[in-house]
C-alpha cells in the first residue's frame, strides 16, 4: 500500500543501498500495475523521495517526478553548486547540484562525452564530501536548445544506460542555466527521454516502456540465496 497514495515503491541498488527515487523504474513500475495488477491507468506512487502521479498510454508512461531543488539542503550537499568549480581527478570541473527526491550533480562538458574520462570522474563525484549521502553524477553536451546527450554515473549502481530522475536533473540545470527551453530531449546510450520543466520547477518526464520477458525464479534457489 502506499503512504498518501495508490500504491507504495522501494527500490534497491546493485550494492545494497536504497533509492528515494527511480524516474525509470517509476515508468516500469506504472506499467506493470496497469497491464498485471488491474490498476488505472492514472494513479499516484509514494516512495521514499516523494509522491508522483502516473499515467500510463499505450506506448509511452508521463510522470509527474515533483519540484526540483536547488537549495543546498534540499539535494542534499554541503554548500549551493551552480556552475561551481571543483578539482576532479585533477580537471576542474563546474558542478551543478539538483535534488529530485534524490540527489544529482549535473556537469555540463565541451566535445563529445565518450573522449572524457567521465567514469572516473562519475566515481570520484558519488562519494564526493560535498555530497552527505551520495549522489548520481550526469555528464552533459548541449547539442541544441531542445536536445542534450548524456552519459550516466548512478550512485550504488555506477555507470547505466540511462535514467529518468538523472534525465530530470539534466533539464532542469540545463533550463535554469539558460542552456535549454522548456522542454527537453534526454540523449543517452539506452534510448531517449523527453522532460518538461515549469516555471514553478515542476518537472514531466516521459518515455516508453517495453517487455523484455517474464523471469521465474526457482524458490528453491532464492532461499539458499537469501540465507
Amino acid at each position: 500500500p502506499g503512504d498518501g497514495a495508490d500504491y507504495g515503491l522501494r527500490i534497491w541498488n546493485p550494492d545494497g543501498s536504497t533509492a528515494e527515487k527511480s524516474g525509470n523504474g517509476l515508468r516500469i513500475f506504472a506499467r506493470w500495475l496497469v497491464d498485471t495488477q488491474g490498476a488505472p491507468e492514472a494513479h499516484t506512487v509514494s516512495l521514499p523521495g516523494g509522491v508522483v502521479r502516473c499515467f500510463v498510454g499505450p506506448t509511452e508512461i508521463t510522470i509527474e517526478m515533483g519540484r526540483a531543488r536547488f537549495a543546498a539542503s534540499e539535494v542534499p550537499c554541503t554548500q549551493r553548486l551552480s556552475q561551481a568549480p571543483v578539482d576532479i581527478c585533477g580537471t576542474r570541473l563546474r558542478l551543478n547540484a539538483v535534488g529530485m527526491g534524490n540527489p544529482h550533480c549535473v556537469v555540463f562538458c565541451d566535445g563529445p562525452l565518450d573522449a572524457l574520462p567521465w567514469r572516473d570522474w562519475g566515481r570520484t563525484l558519488e562519494v564526493h564530501a560535498l555530497f552527505p549521502n551520495r549522489t548520481n553524477v550526469q555528464f552533459v553536451r548541449v547539442l541544441s536548445r531542445s536536445r542534450v546527450a548524456a552519459r550516466i554515473w548512478e550512485r550504488g549502481a555506477g555507470e547505466t544506460q540511462a535514467s529518468g530522475s538523472s534525465s530530470c536533473a539534466i533539464a532542469a540545470a540545463a533550463v535554469r542555466l539558460g542552456l535549454c527551453d522548456s522542454s527537453v530531449e534526454i540523449e543517452m546510450p539506452g534510448g531517449v527521454l523527453h522532460v518538461a520543466v515549469g516555471s514553478d520547477w515542476a518537472i514531466t518526464l516521459r518515455g516508453p516502456v517495453a517487455e523484455i520477458g517474464q523471469i521465474t525464479l526457482d524458490l528453491g534457489w532464492l532461499n539458499t540465496a537469501m540465507h
